[in-house]
């Protein structure tokens, strides 16, 4: 199919910025929805399969509306993931009117594929909810940002973040300082997202207030935690014994929400996960909601979406082969 548009009104400081050093955003353009673009000036034509020439028109329109200002390499990867995804959107659940909005600092803060859309449904909906997926897909940020979301409303009285301790392939050796400074390595992932959605002087605030706690999962066994939202990140490093531990801390008003990759397991040789093994062994637990995320839903780098599919593809060859 070949459709022909003309963007208006004319700007060619605006068209400059849609199309990029050397027309390099169409280039981008062209291979992540599988079209070919040309142009002349304002006067774009656009050749491929009818669903991806749509869409590829329904993008460039957008994003010539956003290059009023210069768009950043970012801007432009975030609009391509929700090009390719929007025809598969879930059906808005009943009461549901438009995107959701949560209240955080990120005023732009909202689901970009339809798993994600899911994702935060679920988080919404269930008690419990798992995240499980390749990096990049969003999965703590959303529940972090669920978490304060929930917390500007009320809705619970704190946040708990934690994570296993577990070093990623290396052996750090000694740390020193006190207790929050040894483990402030392994935990900074998820500083990282709460200083973006609350920023700095709110997060040391409710550090004060205790409506913020991060810690590492050791630290879970025999508590009850009333009220509170949970998040239990790298859920991959944990072992079965551990996964129950934590799940079963889960109090009355509470909502939690469990994260991990399983491709990136950095247990002990021979000693199981106890994610994986919480997705078999939860699966039809009623309450329970499992999202599994793909390459599909990596909204950083598009390298990132490119690496994860090479490595599921070896994993793919060497399970045929075993």
């Amino acid at each position: 199919m070949i459709l022909r548009f003309t963007l208006e009104p004319a700007d060619n400081t605006r068209l400059a910025r849609l199309c990029g050093s050397l027309d390099a955003h169409l280039r981008d353009i062209e291979a992540a929805l599988g079209v070919k673009i040309t142009r002349r000036d304002a006067d774009f034509r656009v050749d491929g399969p009818k669903k991806a020439a749509e869409r590829t028109q329904g993008l460039l329109e957008s994003l010539y509306e956003r290059a009023r200002r210069p768009l950043s390499a970012e801007t432009l990867q975030l609009a391509l993931v929700e090009a390719k995804a929007p025809a598969d959107r879930p059906a808005p659940t009943p009461g549901e009117d438009g995107p959701l909005v949560l209240r955080t600092r990120r005023a732009d803060l909202s689901a970009r594929t339809p798993r994600q859309h899911q994702y935060l449904q679920q988080i919404l909906s269930h008690d419990i909810t798992f995240g499980l997926g390749p990096a990049g897909t969003g999965k703590t940020f959303l529940a972090v940002a669920c978490a304060v979301d929930a917390l500007e409303r009320s809705t619970v009285q704190r946040i708990i973040l934690t994570r296993p301790a577990v070093e990623a392939g290396e052996r750090l050796g000694f740390l020193p300082g006190d207790l929050t400074q040894k483990v402030d390595p392994y935990l900074r992932p998820l500083y990282d997202a709460l200083y973006d959605l609350l920023g700095f002087d709110r997060v040391t605030k409710a550090f004060e207030k205790g409506q913020l706690e991060v810690a590492p999962l050791a630290f879970m066994r025999g508590r009850t935690l009333n009220h509170a939202f949970v998040i239990l990140d790298e859920a991959q490093n944990t072992t079965p014994e551990q996964m129950k531990m934590f799940l079963t801390r889960i109090g009355f008003g509470s909502r939690c929400v469990v994260t991990g990759d399983t491709s990136q397991i950095d247990l002990p040789r021979g000693v199981q996960s106890g994610l994986i093994d919480a997705e078999h062994v939860l699966a039809k637990v009623k309450g329970i909601a499992m999202t599994r995320f793909t390459s599909a839903d990596v909204v950083r780098h598009p390298l990132v979406a490119r690496i994860v599919e090479a490595y599921e593809a070896r994993a793919k060859r060497e399970g045929r082969e075993a």
